[in-house]
C-alpha cells in the first residue's frame, strides 16, 4: 500500500469543502465513534480491513474486503467495529448534493447506485479483488493529487471524481443486473494497469501476480478481447510512445529505456518492424518535414 496518505479519524459530520472530501483512515486502537447518524451529503465508504458491521436504516451488513457502502443524504447509518485488535482500514468519500447534481446533469447513469440505495435499500456493492484494486488505484490517485500542487489540479480532481463515481455505478449495475459478462471488466482493468505502469516491469508473471489470476486465464481474456497477445499489445503501446517522443525531439538513447526496453538492439528491431524505418530514419524524416514546412526567406 502507498504510505503517508492516511488521515487521523475525525467524527465531524459536516463538509468543509463545497464539492467533495476524501479520507484514508487506518485505525489501530479503539476511539470515539459516531454511532447512528445522518448527514446532508452523499457518502461512499470503501472497506479494506477489520472486523466491522455497517447499519443503514434497519439493514445490517458484515463488511468484507472490497465492499462499497453507499449512503444517500439524510439516511440513518453507522459503522460498528467489533474488534480493534484487528487494524481497521477504509476510505471515506463525501460528495455534496450540488456536485452530485452536476454529475447527474451530465448523465443520469451517475445516479444508478444511489437510486438503488434510496428506492430498494441496496446499499452495499460486493467486489472481487480485481475490480476493487482498480477502484483503490483511483482513490489513491485522487488523494495524491489533493496533497500536491500540480498545474491543473482542480480539473484533474473533478475529472477523477467523475471517473470514480461512474465506475462505482458500473460495478453496481454489474452486481444488480445479473448475467452480464465479467471478462470485459477484467480486460479493461488490465489495460488500465498497463497504461499506468508502461515504464515498469510488465511481464505476464507480474501482471498475473497483481490481479491474483493465472497467467493462462489473463492470456486468454486478453487475446479474446483484442486478438493479439498481451506481450504484443504492450510492445505496440511502448513503441507508439517511443515514436511520439522521438518526433517530439526526445533523444533516442533516452527514449527506449524510459519506456521499458532493456537494450537498444531489441528496441531497434521492434521499432523497424512496426514502422518500417529505423528510429534514426524517423528523426531524419521529421527534420525534412519540418524544413519543408518552413516559409522561404
Amino acid at each position: 500500500m502507498k504510505k503517508n496518505l492516511s488521515t487521523d479519524y475525525d467524527d465531524r459530520q459536516y463538509m468543509e469543502s463545497s464539492d467533495f472530501e476524501l479520507y484514508y483512515y487506518h485505525d489501530t486502537a479503539a476511539g470515539k465513534r459516531t454511532g447512528l447518524h445522518t448527514h446532508p451529503y452523499y457518502e461512499f465508504y470503501f472497506f479494506l480491513e477489520g472486523h466491522a458491521e455497517a447499519q443503514v436504516r434497519q439493514e445490517h451488513y458484515m463488511l468484507a474486503y472490497g465492499d462499497i457502502l453507499i449512503v444517500p443524504p439524510k439516511v440513518s447509518h453507522g459503522i460498528f467495529v467489533h474488534d480493534f485488535d484487528i487494524p481497521y482500514r477504509r476510505f471515506d468519500l463525501w460528495i455534496s448534493v450540488p456536485m452530485y447534481q452536476r454529475l447527474l446533469d451530465m448523465d443520469p447513469d451517475f445516479g444508478y447506485a444511489s437510486n438503488k440505495a434510496i428506492h430498494e435499500d441496496r446499499h452495499v456493492i460486493h467486489n472481487d479483488r480485481i475490480s476493487f484494486n482498480s477502484i483503490l488505484s483511483k482513490l489513491f490517485n485522487i488523494i495524491e493529487e489533493e496533497k500536491g500542487n500540480r498545474f491543473g489540479r482542480s480539473a484533474f480532481l473533478m475529472i477523477s471524481i467523475a471517473d470514480l463515481i461512474l465506475n462505482i455505478n458500473r460495478l453496481a449495475n454489474r452486481q444488480f443486473e445479473p448475467g452480464k459478462p465479467s471478462r470485459d471488466a477484467i480486460y479493461q482493468n488490465i489495460c488500465e494497469y498497463i497504461e499506468r505502469n508502461i515504464d515498469e516491469d510488465l511481464s505476464l508473471d507480474s501482471i498475473a501476480g497483481h490481479f491474483f489470476l493465472s497467467k493462462f486465464y489473463i492470456s486468454h481474456v486478453f487475446k479474446d478481447n483484442i486478438g493479439i497477445s498481451i506481450h504484443k499489445y504492450i510492445a505496440k503501446k511502448r513503441l507508439k510512445l517511443c515514436h511520439d517522443a522521438i518526433l517530439g525531439g526526445e533523444p533516442i538513447s533516452r527514449v527506449y529505456s524510459e519506456y521499458g526496453f532493456d537494450d537498444y538492439s531489441s528496441f531497434y528491431r521492434a521499432f523497424k518492424k512496426e514502422y518500417s524505418c529505423s528510429p534514426k530514419k524517423l528523426v531524419q524524416r521529421s527534420k525534412l518535414d519540418t524544413s519543408d514546412a518552413m516559409p522561404s526567406p
